[in-house]
Parts: C-alpha cells; sequence; structure tokens
C-alpha cells in the first residue's frame, strides 16, 4: 500500500498544475475577435517566361544507378582509373601498377565489376557506390562472396560468380 500513495501524490500533482496559465487566460468581461468570412483579393499570379535558356555547362543529375540485370559497361562512371586508384588505396595492386582493366569496370544498380591482370593472374574487384565515393566490396580471384551473393544487383552476381566469367578464362 505504500508503493501506492507517492504514485497517488505524483498524480494528484500533475493533475492540478493543469489548465490554462494565468498569463494565457482572458481577463474577465473581455470578448476575444472572431475571424470574418469577408474575402480578400487574391494577387495577381506572376507570368512566367516561355522560354528556358539551357545551362552552357551540363549538370549532374543526381546518382549514376544502372538496371540491375545485365551488367552493363559503365561508360567511364566509375572509370577505369578510378577503380583501380581504389584498388592501389586498399593496397591490392602496388602503386607502380599501369595496365587498364581486361573487363570493365561492368555496372549494374549502384555495383560495379573490373577485372584487372596482375602478374599471378587476372584480379576481380567488385565495387559500390558513385564513382567519387566508391567502396570496395571485395577483391581476388573468387570474389562470389556472401555479401556478393545476397546483396549485389543480379547482373554483378551473374559476372561475378559464373564458373567462367568473361576475361577468366583459363585462368
Amino acid at each position: 500500500m505504500r508503493r501506492l500513495t507517492p504514485l497517488a501524490a505524483v498524480v494528484a500533482l500533475a493533475t492540478a498544475a493543469c489548465g490554462t496559465p494565468p498569463e494565457l487566460s482572458e481577463p474577465r468581461g473581455t470578448t476575444v475577435p472572431r475571424p470574418t468570412a469577408t474575402a480578400s483579393p487574391s494577387p495577381t499570379p506572376t507570368a512566367f517566361p516561355t522560354t528556358v535558356t539551357p545551362s552552357p555547362f551540363p549538370t549532374a543529375t543526381g546518382s549514376t544507378t544502372f538496371a540491375d540485370s545485365p551488367a552493363v559497361s559503365c561508360g567511364g562512371r566509375p572509370s577505369a582509373a578510378q577503380v583501380i586508384a581504389l584498388l592501389k588505396r586498399n593496397r591490392l595492386l602496388p602503386s607502380s601498377f599501369r595496365s587498364q582493366p581486361t573487363v570493365g569496370p561492368m555496372c549494374a544498380g549502384t555495383w560495379q565489376w573490373t577485372v584487372v591482370p596482375t602478374s599471378r593472374g587476372p584480379l576481380q574487384a567488385v565495387t559500390r557506390g558513385e564513382p567519387g565515393s566508391l567502396s570496395l566490396v571485395t577483391a581476388g580471384t573468387d570474389v562470389c562472396s556472401i555479401e556478393v551473393r545476397v546483396g549485389a544487383p543480379a547482373g554483378i552476381r551473374s559476372a561475378a560468380c559464373d564458373a567462367n566469367p568473361p576475361g577468366l578464362a583459363g585462368a
């Protein structure tokens, strides 16, 4: 029973504090103005130009997203140089590496797949994201990881997980 007494006191105090604060209540004998139903003139609409001058420079239209399947050439978004730079930053290629990919980058969704020739054989890389902020998902001779099988778009899964993806024949 003692536990209910403090709870009852808190409830009593909380409900006692309810109501309109004195500074917001109206003095007795005053009337509150009510809105009237009179119409006010609406502003005249502004005329818009009938022609639009295009910008002299192309502007970014947002994210670069491709269809989920099939994987297609990324068309330079991202470029091979961007993928190779990412592989160098992750120490998967030496800083002196100068070759070009044998395949790709190939895009599907926001993911990319690239095959780079190295002295040890083809290095596959699966990346994702925008060209300026690529992130490495996985790289190696077998990139068909759980993350690729579960999360990649169908075109990347097909390219990365087929028995003999293009560029890897004879590997």
